[in-house]
C-alpha cells in the first residue's frame, strides 16, 4: 500500500512503485478520493486506485509513505493515522522517506524507534520520542525510513527485505 495527496515526491512514490511491482508484489496507491489524479512535487500526475476510506489494512504485507509536502495533509486525515498506526502495532512493514515521517508522528507510533527522515523534521522525530540518526536509510525492526530521493537505491532494498521476512516472496 501507498499513500498519494498533492505535491507528492515523484521518485519517492514511483520508484518505490515500480520496484515493488518489479518484485511480485501487488500495489495499490490510495489517496482521499479514489480515481483522482494528484501533482507531484515536478508535475507528475498519478491517479488513486482507492480512497483511504476504502482501505482495509488486514489486507496488505506493508506501508510505503512518500515524501515531498503530501505528508503534511496525509498526516490529518485520521483514517490515514488509523492506518499506519496498524503497520506499525501489527509489525508490518512501515516505510517512510523524507518529509513523510510525520505521518507516523502524527499516528503517535514513533516512541523508541531508530530512523531518519529529511533533517528538516529531525526536531518533530526526537520530539515524538524517535530516536533520529543522520543516515540514508535506517531499519528498526519492521519500520524502514530514508532521508531523500537519492537514497532510494538503499531504501527499496532494505524495504523488499523486511518484506521477504515477513511475507517471504524472494526478490
Amino acid at each position: 500500500l501507498l499513500f498519494i495527496h498533492e505535491v507528492f515526491e515523484d521518485l519517492e512514490l514511483l520508484y518505490p512503485l515500480i520496484r515493488f511491482q518489479e518484485a511480485g508484489y501487488r500495489t495499490v496507491v490510495a489517496g482521499p478520493v479514489n480515481g483522482e489524479v494528484y501533482k507531484g512535487k515536478h508535475g507528475y500526475p498519478y491517479r488513486a486506485e482507492c480512497s483511504f476510506e476504502e482501505i482495509d489494512p488486514t489486507e496488505f504485507c506493508g506501508l510505503l509513505i512518500p515524501g515531498g509536502w503530501a505528508p503534511d495533509k496525509l498526516r490529518r486525515d485520521p483514517k490515514v493515522l488509523a492506518i499506519t498506526k496498524h503497520f506499525a502495532d501489527e509489525g508490518k512493514l512501515l516505510a517512510f522517506i523524507c518529509h513523510a515521517g510525520w505521518v507516523p508522528i502524527s499516528a503517535k507510533v514513533m516512541r523508541g524507534v531508530r530512523c531518519t527522515a529529511v533533517p528538516a523534521i529531525k526536531d518533530d522525530l526526537i520530539n515524538a520520542g524517535a530516536l533520529y540518526e543522520e543516515a540514508p536509510v535506517v531499519v528498526d525492526r519492521h519500520f524502514v525510513s530514508a532521508q531523500r530521493p537519492p537514497d532510494l537505491p538503499l531504501f527499496l532494498p532494505a524495504c523488499l527485505k523486511v518484506l521477504q521476512n515477513s511475507v517471504g516472496i524472494q526478490t
